[in-house]
């Protein structure tokens, strides 16, 4: 059933997992190494990423013998640390920049827009939200994905690296809210 407010707040709790636009410098520097950054085919395969964990996530849960409510948790936890990440600005994941034109793909589209925070959320997104509004939520980020890749360089120039500051830690104070709640929420 399609829910509006259900689509804007997964769009919102993605948009501030991705963090496309504190991801901004990350796809300067690869830009700046690899000479282009191939935008569909990141935002591509990081759809892919997510599609298949929000319909294929669960199963493979139950092949390890985990419930939902308790993965959701355990995303709600690793939820805290990327907020916490961007708040404070301190790296607690960090995975390497590869120097090859495959940087579309890795580390970009996967582990920095389709990474295990992405997967995580997606995965405890379905235990309180509709798979349609997941899906749309999901669609409409790949948007956003695609928008930020094309145009990282003007929108640097436009708000500067204050600016992509500023935003990182508004978003990391909303994730971090959003992992309280998510652990709240399942673990009772």
């Amino acid at each position: 059933m399609l829910n509006i407010k259900e689509i804007l707040s997964v769009s919102l709790i993605l948009f501030s997992v991705i963090d496309i636009i504190g991801n901004i410098p990350v796809i300067l520097e690869l830009r700046s190494k690899t000479g282009r950054i191939y935008s569909g085919k990141a935002t591509i395969v990081a759809g892919f990423i997510m599609i298949l964990f929000l319909y294929a996530g669960t199963g493979l849960l139950a092949l390890f013998g985990i419930d939902v409510a308790s993965f959701a948790i355990a995303g709600g936890l690793i939820l805290f640390l990327i907020g916490l990440q961007m708040v404070l600005d301190r790296h607690i994941f960090n995975p390497e920049v590869s120097d090859d034109t495959s940087s579309s793909i890795v580390p970009l589209a996967f582990p920095f827009l389709a990474g295990p925070g992405t997967m995580t959320t997606i995965i405890a997104l379905r235990a309180e939200y509709n798979h349609v509004n997941i899906l749309l939520g999901i669609v409409i980020n790949l948007g956003l994905i695609y928008l930020v890749l094309k145009t990282s360089g003007w929108i640097e120039k436009k708000i500067g690296m204050a600016g992509i500051s500023i935003l990182r830690k508004i978003f990391g104070i909303i994730l971090l809210s959003i992992a309280i709640k998510l652990i709240k929420t399942n673990l009772f």
